[in-house]
């Protein structure tokens, strides 16, 4: 998630605590497979496929062991929730003290997770794997975090204004020659009048510019602020601990 304000340029991975537990959660739904498959071999074909059951109902067997995992694995969906909530409204509370009017994307998380119905190869000519967000989607919950933002604005008056995405198109604007230009989702930098700008953090920029309607970029918005948001943004991007697992990394 980036952000972008007139005193605060950053980016942050939504509720990055809970990857450890993730990670846990991993390794006991392992455990649990290799438990349910040594109690019941029958249920399984020679390549390690469920069996289809036909008319006859396949019987499944529990093992003591399974039974124990299942409690844990239980234990570590309730700790990640609380961690990732705790997360969220942490956040949520700096944002807000940031501006008295907050925008964002509209998005669809839900499409995010679906899988892509297209078969598409990449540049080498290999097909490209139809999964999405799917996962990192229901670990981070931005809707979640959306919904938290629209509470704590309501409790103090004001509320969310939510970003035409399709309209506005964030992504591919370029002010200073006020054009659009489609790019790929790998591509995490833009040439924006001579200067490298991160993607993401531009995008925000922008999205803080958007006209009344909430279906435009304020040209004249960016002009006026955009020195402001180069010197954050290089602040920004070298910062200690904003590595290269996101393409944040100046080159």
């Amino acid at each position: 998630m980036a952000v972008s304000s007139a005193a605060e340029v950053k980016i942050h991975e939504l509720a990055d605590k809970t990857q450890n537990t993730e990670d846990k959660r991993r390794r006991v739904l392992r455990k649990m497979d290799r438990s349910r498959r040594a109690a019941n071999p029958d249920n399984y074909n020679a390549d390690g496929t469920v069996k289809k059951q036909g008319s006859k109902k396949v019987r499944w067997v529990r093992s003591k062991r399974y039974a124990r995992l299942q409690n844990k694995l239980r234990e570590i969906y309730r700790k990640q929730a609380d961690i990732r909530k705790q997360q969220h409204e942490a956040m949520v509370n700096r944002i807000v003290t940031l501006g008295d009017q907050i925008y964002i994307e509209d998005m669809n998380f839900k499409g995010l997770q679906r899988r892509s119905k297209k078969s598409e190869k990449n540049d080498r000519g290999r097909f490209k794997r139809k999964k999405r967000f799917g996962k990192s989607i229901s670990n981070k919950a931005p809707a979640m975090f959306v919904s938290i933002l629209e509470r704590k604005l309501k409790s103090r008056g004001t509320r969310l204004n939510k970003v035409n995405t399709r309209s506005v198109k964030a992504s591919q604007y370029n002010h200073a020659d006020d054009t659009y230009k489609k790019k790929k989702l790998s591509q995490r930098w833009n040439d924006i009048d001579g200067r490298r700008v991160q993607r993401d953090l531009y995008s925000a920029f922008l999205i803080m510019n958007v006209d009344a309607g909430l279906a435009g970029i304020d040209k004249d918005k960016c002009d006026r602020r955009y020195d402001n948001f180069l010197r954050l943004h290089d602040l920004c991007i070298r910062r200690p601990g904003l590595t290269a697992w996101a393409g944040y990394v100046l080159q």
